[in-house]
């Protein structure tokens, strides 16, 4: 399939533009800085682009204006005392410093406790968090996967899990490879679910067009829901 990317700029404003054989031109505003990117079909030249994004200057100001007012973490230093969320949870960090195995424990379901060495760097407790996370999203897929791809009547040949700054989700159609944002580890596991039916239902359409939202309607009513939930939780910090 024939997709050309490129930046233009529309009252001072970057619109990343991608070419592709569709019928129809699609904006959108995109967390968690209101990124803009229009989506066009590959005979529209860029001064066509230009005025659809000019007679949306309004609403794309106020989605971006929303993305901009949510609430952001602050920088974490991984010390006793700090909120961190786990499958929609807030606990509370508890430090021990000990010569055993650097690792998270949840306690009840209030208070993560994090096993340190004295000298441990906020990197490197920060990595440990981020083990922990990826540990516990790779227990729960399975049972989603085998959940979902009956149901939606796909396979994908792999599914992982990494950092993004941008995306909850991507689909590799021609290698069938799915990959979940580690940041879904701080969502409700129905998040997760979401994400992953969403990536899932790429298999049978690629484009986010009527036939895609179709078949999340009939399998996953509540997805707009969802989606929303996602859209307008606590972001990230940015700093990675």
């Amino acid at each position: 399939m024939s997709i050309e990317s490129r930046n233009i700029t529309v009252s001072g404003l970057t619109v990343e533009v991608v070419r592709k054989p569709i019928k129809n031109l699609h904006l959108g505003v995109y967390p968690p800085q209101g990124r803009v990117r229009v989506a066009a079909p590959l005979a529209v030249d860029d001064e066509a682009v230009r005025l659809a994004v000019v007679g949306k200057l309004g609403w794309i100001k106020r989605q971006r204006a929303k993305f901009q007012a949510q609430p952001r973490q602050s920088q974490r230093r991984m010390v006793s005392g700090e909120s961190h969320y786990f499958l929609g949870r807030r606990y509370r960090l508890r430090v021990h410093e000990t010569m055993g195995a650097l690792r998270i424990a949840l306690h009840g379901t209030a208070t993560m406790d994090l096993f340190v060495r004295p000298d441990t760097t906020v990197e490197r407790r920060e990595q440990i968090l981020h083990d922990f996370y990826r540990a516990e999203l790779k227990r729960l897929l399975p049972e989603l996967l085998e959940k979902w791809q009956p149901k939606l009547g796909v396979e994908a040949r792999a599914c992982g899990i990494k950092r993004m700054k941008t995306k909850w989700g991507t689909c590799n159609i021609e290698a069938r490879r799915i990959w979940l944002n580690l940041e879904l580890a701080k969502k409700p596991v129905q998040c997760l679910e979401y994400i992953l039916v969403h990536e899932l239902a790429h298999l049978h359409e690629r484009h986010h067009n009527d036939r895609f939202t179709a078949l999340l309607d009939q399998h996953l009513s509540q997805w707009r829901l969802l989606r929303d939930q996602l859209n307008s939780s606590q972001l990230a910090d940015e700093h990675w």
